[in-house]
């Protein structure tokens, strides 16, 4: 789950997983609470962990409330249905009280809001497929892209197409398993850090934060991860981007500091 908020103060929320039930506390001390928010949330995909948080964000049951959901898959009100059925849930998705609006999009529609933000989306090699987000404001460029599997192949043919994810000011890419074993787990949709290094490079983005991290790994291989990613872009002779390791609360500042620009993976 990821927040970026607009310079005129609006919440745009990028996927649904577990961090969104945090986020629905801090969001009840304010308009959600008392149910005057209107809030906006676009899906990568609907595999587990980008959804299973929702049916615990308390803003969902305030009467008043209205949340949007975006998305490229037609059917994605089934899919949170489906998420919520007695199964698996005591309450179903139409008991929570808030109002619910579920907008298919495309690849390639931007999406155009009243604060000045732009959202587009790009279709990634996952299984079952997955889309990047790419938000701009005021000329600067933020693009979350997880679960995704990049390729030496699969960057010649996305950049023979288009230049989506050029020039980001923030990129926040998968990067979730070694060289090594990216190796053995080929279709598996996720990348290599080194090659989401090469992606940073490639594109000119100005920062880098690797994220999905392999659940397996305990923190002393991330940090290994990270030093072994500078260590690569050095090899490459760039000096751009800026590499971070993505942690829970962790906060960017996209654009002038005089902004409220953030992305907080």
């Amino acid at each position: 789950c990821v927040g970026v908020t607009s310079a005129a103060g609006n919440l745009y929320v990028l996927d649904c997983g577990t961090g969104l039930r945090i986020l629905g506390e801090e969001l009840m001390k304010g308009d959600a609470g008392r149910g005057g928010a209107e809030l906006r949330f676009f899906i990568t995909h609907t595999h587990w962990d980008h959804i299973q948080g929702f049916p615990f964000f308390k803003p969902a049951y305030v009467p008043g409330n209205t949340l949007h959901f975006y998305s490229p898959l037609s059917d994605i009100r089934d899919r949170f249905n489906y998420q919520q059925e007695a199964r698996f849930f005591p309450a179903p998705l139409d008991a929570m009280g808030s109002t619910k609006h579920f907008h298919q999009i495309r690849p390639g529609e931007v999406m155009r809001f009243d604060d000045g933000i732009e959202i587009d989306c790009y279709p990634l090699k996952h299984p079952g497929g997955s889309v990047a987000y790419r938000i701009r404001e005021q000329g600067h460029t933020f693009v979350f892209a997880t679960d995704a599997e990049f390729t030496g192949d699969y960057l010649e043919k996305i950049d023979a197409q288009d230049s989506f994810f050029e020039h980001a000011d923030l990129l926040v890419l998968d990067s979730q398993y070694t060289l090594d074993e990216s190796f053995s787990k080929f279709d598996w949709g996720h990348t290599s850090y080194t090659m989401a290094v090469n992606c940073g490079i490639r594109w000119k983005v100005k920062n880098l934060a690797l994220t999905h991290h392999e659940p397996a790994y305990l923190d002393q291989k991330l940090t290994t991860i990270y030093r072994d990613a500078l260590k690569h872009r050095k090899l490459m002779k760039s000096a751009l981007p800026n590499i971070f390791l993505a942690t829970e609360q962790m906060s960017f500042q996209v654009g002038p500091p005089a902004g409220r620009r953030t992305a907080s993976p």
